[in-house]
């Protein structure tokens, strides 16, 4: 069955360790932020996965970011990420419209051109990116257009670039201001909650 499935049932270590050729093209570990359906993401989901990122971002041993995520909130949270992190490191959203028991599964492959795409020199400075599906998306300006096959994600303006047997093609670079242009900054997102709160009303 392609269509219908449990989210949220599969941990990060065992996608990983189901593959192995992860390794052909990066020195890969996982870490479990959260388990949620993306769906019943909240605002203090999103604050601590962005809070994370931006803490990973600046480690000097990690030159690429991917997040697995579940299609339903997948542009939001890219077009969130987008606003607030400030970093040239490529931050690599993915996920997958079938299920990993569907005959036609394609997140394995969607997980395996995400690391390529993260740890490609190519993807520096192009800010929050969403690969499904063989594209290279902006996560700015991506979004879901149909929700039963695998090219349900798309933008406007056509895609940053494609995929091919875990090497990037690019057609064009964002335009858009993101990431480590961005007017916001996670690192100071707290203080301006709290003055938010104070003069909300």
């Amino acid at each position: 069955n392609s269509a219908t499935y449990a989210a949220a049932k599969v941990g990060v270590d065992k996608l990983i360790a189901g593959l192995p050729e992860l390794a052909t093209v990066a020195n890969v570990r996982g870490e479990q932020v959260f388990q949620v359906a993306s769906e019943s993401l909240t605002n203090d989901n999103l604050l601590t996965l962005a809070k994370r990122v931006s803490a990973l971002a600046k480690q000097s041993d990690v030159d690429g970011i991917v997040i697995t995520h579940g299609t339903d909130t997948v542009e939001e949270t890219a077009y969130f990420l987008t606003l607030v992190e400030r970093t040239s490191k490529p931050i690599v959203m993915v996920a997958s419209m079938r299920p990993g028991t569907a005959l036609s599964a394609d997140g394995a492959l969607n997980l395996f051109d995400a690391v390529a795409v993260a740890g490609s020199k190519d993807a520096v400075g192009k800010g929050v990116l969403l690969t499904m599906n063989d594209t290279i998306e902006s996560g700015r300006d991506v979004s879901k257009n149909i929700n039963i096959k695998t090219n349900a994600f798309s933008s406007q303006w056509g895609p940053l670039g494609m995929i091919v047997e875990g090497n990037n093609y690019w057609f064009r670079a964002p335009v858009k201001r993101h990431t480590a242009q961005s007017e916001f900054n996670m690192d100071e997102f707290e203080t301006l909650a709290a003055v938010e709160v104070v003069y909300g009303y």
